[in-house]
């Protein structure tokens, strides 16, 4: 590396970190008041508590259905995503290496439906998810998700076109099954974007509020953010227990973001110089 390059990450460097504060500092603040008395909080949200309490964590595990809460969005999130990439992925695998007149048409139409947005469809499909008696279902909003199958077959297709035609040609010779070629060939070479497609997925559904808001009514069924929701009350907001919720639902897909981060480069980078 030259001096030039060197200087250069020094600069990017010295320009980033006032950057990164910022971005921290509403953790800072939400993380700080976790600590705090509602009356603390209230009179100084900046500054580091006083008194450091865990009673808000303790109120929170004893008063709200959290850990229910945890176990659904856990379970949603589990079951949507792999359908999710199974879905995407085999739907991709006839478009790329069985292209004709049908596998185009479905392209363009899933295509088409993946232009309009979601907010436009509301109306109608929380009246199909009624008459199929899906609403307040777990079953049913895992369901909802699979529409996400959509975002990674696109995913999926730019990258499969990069996979060399000989070897599921060379597949077939050796008497292998079209089945057999998907799992054994073509899915353990999507690994970096079934990665990619994972982590995007669990993010969006985890941190999703509109569609549990919809089609979950029960307490019972709840999801983290939607307990986040419930907790501020119609005239006052226990900032601290709202924040400390809050918390809760942050802490665990954070952890799996650092976890995962470098695969999302290596997903992105290999779809960029593959697909």
């Amino acid at each position: 590396m030259t001096k030039t390059s060197e200087k250069r990450l020094w600069i990017l460097d010295i320009l980033m970190l006032p950057a990164g504060v910022i971005a921290f500092f509403p953790f800072y603040m939400i993380i700080v008041n976790t600590f705090k008395t509602m009356q603390d909080a209230a009179k100084s949200p900046m500054a580091l508590p006083s008194k450091w309490i865990f009673k808000n964590y303790v109120q929170v595990l004893e008063e709200t259905s959290i850990i229910r809460s945890f176990w659904n969005t856990l379970t949603i999130t589990t079951f949507s995503v792999v359908l999710i990439v199974l879905i995407g992925a085999m739907a991709a695998y006839p478009v790329v290496f069985n292209a004709n007149r049908l596998t185009r048409f479905a392209m363009l139409y899933l295509l088409a439906g993946f232009m309009i947005p979601f907010q436009a469809t509301l109306i109608p499909l929380f009246v199909l998810m009624s008459d199929l008696h899906l609403i307040d279902k777990i079953y049913g909003l895992i369901i909802l998700y699979m529409s996400g199958s959509v975002f990674v077959f696109f995913l999926m297709t730019g990258y499969m076109k990069s996979i060399p035609r000989e070897l599921p040609e060379a597949a077939v010779i050796d008497g292998c099954s079209i089945w057999g070629i998907f799992w054994r060939i073509i899915f353990p070479l999507l690994k970096p974007i079934t990665i990619t497609s994972i982590i995007f997925q669990t993010m969006w559904i985890w941190n999703d509020f509109l569609a549990p808001m919809l089609f979950l009514n029960s307490n019972s069924k709840s999801t983290l953010v939607l307990q986040i929701y419930r907790a501020k009350g119609e005239f006052t907001v226990n900032w601290p227990m709202f924040m400390t919720l809050t918390v809760i639902t942050l802490v665990p897909i954070f952890i799996f973001f650092i976890i995962m981060q470098k695969h999302i480069v290596k997903g992105i980078a290999a779809g960029a110089v593959k697909g």
